[in-house]
């Protein structure tokens, strides 16, 4: 039986914490892929249109289950010491993620370049922030209370809205772009320097949770300027 290595990446060689990190990237783009592929398919086959009416009910009901998808998937990163269950969790999180984003998305196929402008607005955004982690080497593990309190307040915001019935607007979702790029520097920044090395998965799970939030926030925006 093989026995897991919990030493944290920071404190293992230059080889091993760049096979680490490669690692990791090379889980978030298949999980990005897979993710393109089941919404993809979802659209084509018809699903998406048939799940369009029930996710489409209350925008801010599908914002907050996609919100919990992304802080379960940051939660479970951090306990799954399994590798099946974590391999798991991800393949769950990609399918609930699609699922929830495809209406979305097929909204976003009927404004032309809509969708193409939102995912490379993602990409631009998502690599400069990783590669600022990654330059400055610098420990980011500090927004970690920043973002469970921006967590809340959303939660808080979205409920309100479905109380009271008002609209939170476009800056509420500037702010939650904002949240998710916070995410995406503190869970690349975990990356470089918390995860044991055995728990590539996990840590691929959370930065790809953070990126689909960016890429939904995003999309809602080009949608909205529409």
């Amino acid at each position: 039986m093989q026995t897991l290595n919990y030493e944290a990446v920071a404190n293992a060689s230059e080889k091993d914490r760049s096979e680490f990190i490669w690692k990791c990237y090379a889980h978030v783009v298949g999980g990005l892929l897979a993710y393109a592929g089941v919404v993809a398919y979802l659209v084509t086959s018809g699903l998406a249109i048939s799940l369009f009416p029930v996710l489409t009910a209350n925008w801010f009901i599908t914002l907050g289950a996609f919100m919990l998808a992304s802080w379960a998937a940051s939660h479970f990163a951090h306990t799954l010491e399994s590798r099946p269950a974590q391999y798991a969790a991800y393949a769950l999180l990609v399918v609930a993620q699609a699922i929830i984003s495809s209406p979305l998305i097929l909204l976003a196929l009927s404004k032309p370049g809509a969708l193409d402008s939102a995912v490379g607005v993602t990409v631009l955004g998502c690599v400069a922030l990783i590669a600022t982690a990654m330059i400055t080497r610098k420990d980011f593990s500090f927004l970690r209370g920043i973002l469970v309190w921006g967590f809340f307040l959303a939660m808080i915001g979205i409920g309100s809205s479905l109380l009271f019935g008002f609209q939170l607007g476009n800056w509420f979702m500037v702010a939650m772009v904002g949240y998710a790029g916070a995410a995406v520097l503190y869970d690349t920044s975990n990356i470089m320097h918390h995860y044991p090395r055995e728990r590539y998965v996990a840590a691929s799970m959370a930065l790809f949770a953070s990126i689909a939030l960016m890429l939904w926030y995003v999309i809602q925006l080009f949608m909205s300027s529409e």
